[in-house]
């Protein structure tokens, strides 16, 4: 996938979640997320961080003794930011070609492609993702390397996309659309379950 196809993905994606949580109540925010111990609201928060600089990630660091999960964490847990400045930030990337340090185009993408998830799932709301990014990003989630390598790929089993021409792994196949895989290999495999069980 060429770089300005990604960079449409990562727009057009931004610009649909914001206006997803812009029309959420504000107990909806509160509700719990796929991602343990953070809320709707907090993943919005961390998704704000996309455009940080160095400067911004700082103290987050310093206070988390720059282990790089708890920095994350610990930045989008203790985020200023209310609900409207955050749909703001995320309306405000749209059309920005602006990274985070040491990531790639490929880092945004996934992130807002499983983070959509981690809001949609539990609020019962379906959200597709498109196809050719999810298989983007699932490539990328099995480079990653270092302290960005969160999630171990599943063991013993081949996954096999029903929707694209992907497959990963060796033993017990698994056919799925290419959306359940990708949150299969970020760690969210309850969800990709039900997403799988979803399209049958």
């Amino acid at each position: 996938m060429d770089s300005e196809t990604i960079w449409q993905h990562i727009d057009t994606e931004r610009s649909k979640l914001a206006g997803l949580l812009e029309s959420l109540p504000q107990t909806a925010w509160e509700q719990h997320s796929l991602c343990e111990g953070w809320s709707v609201r907090d993943v919005g928060a961390h998704l704000t961080f996309s455009h940080a600089r160095l400067r911004d990630v700082a103290w987050p660091a310093v206070r988390t003794g720059f282990r790089y999960n708890e920095m994350i964490r610990y930045a989008a847990l203790h985020s200023p930011l209310t609900h409207t400045q955050i749909v703001a930030t995320l309306r405000g990337f749209v059309g920005s070609r602006r990274r985070a340090p040491f990531v790639t185009e490929l880092e945004p993408l996934l992130d807002i492609l499983v983070h959509s998830q981690d809001i949609c799932v539990p609020l019962g709301i379906e959200h597709p993702m498109p196809v050719d990014a999810a298989v983007a990003a699932a490539d990328r989630v099995l480079l990653l390397r270092g302290p960005m390598r969160m999630w171990d790929p599943p063991g013993g089993v081949r996954l096999v996309a029903t929707d694209a021409d992907w497959t990963y792994g060796d033993g017990l196949e698994k056919e799925a659309p290419i959306q359940s895989h990708l949150l299969t290999l970020t760690g969210r495999r309850r969800a990709s379950s039900e997403a799988s069980a979803a399209k049958q």
